[in-house]
């Protein structure tokens, strides 16, 4: 990601609010070389915006299909969220995946429970979510990794999109992975280093 560097563990050295990787949704993580390689067994995966859109409140086809895939590549989900509405108790049971809902993000509390839940180390889990004050800074006040997803759609809660202008202002111009924006970059890397 832009001008951090990153040690030999894969870690970003940054921000407090720089995510360890920045992906355009939740199916451009390859389940296989992100998270397996990298020794990433379990997710604690924020729910709006993040596999639920805001406007339509359906969980988008390729989303449910990595859930699958997931799964059945050994990697434990479980669901974490502020939100605390039937709904997302009703989605945890529809996906067959564990629910911390009222999680509070970023305090600990939810993130502990999760990964209780889960039965889970830090060192092995991944935080996966849309917001850098709440999924980013909760998983690295913990000390695990984050990964930021562009969200889902525009639409959002109206305390959410105030923080959206200063997530981009910290963001700056990184764009995330698997977006056409950084598809061409890395092509245009890959091209250099090919000549």
């Amino acid at each position: 990601m832009g001008t951090h560097n990153h040690d030999s563990s894969g870690a970003t050295s940054g921000s407090f609010f720089t995510p360890d990787r920045y992906f355009s949704r939740l199916s451009r993580i390859d389940i296989a070389k992100d998270l397996a390689a990298a020794g990433l067994t379990s997710v604690l995966l924020d729910i709006d915006n993040t596999i639920l859109t805001r406007d339509t409140h359906e969980v988008p086809r390729d989303v449910a299909h990595w859930l699958v895939q997931a799964k059945a590549a050994d990697i434990s989900i479980c669901l974490l969220s502020n939100n605390w509405h039937a709904s997302v108790h009703e989605l945890a049971a529809s996906l067959d995946l564990p629910l911390v809902a009222k999680a509070l993000k970023p305090l600990p509390f939810g993130y502990l429970r999760a990964l209780s839940k889960l039965g889970v180390k830090r060192a092995n889990s991944v935080v996966i979510g849309d917001q850098l004050f709440t999924d980013v800074a909760g998983a690295h006040a913990l000390g695990m990794k984050a990964f930021l997803l562009a969200p889902l759609v525009e639409q959002d809660l109206t305390h959410t999109l105030v923080l959206r202008n200063l997530e981009r202002a910290l963001l700056g111009d990184a764009q995330p992975e698997g977006s056409v924006a950084a598809q061409s970059v890395m092509e245009t890397r890959e091209q250099g280093s090919e000549s």
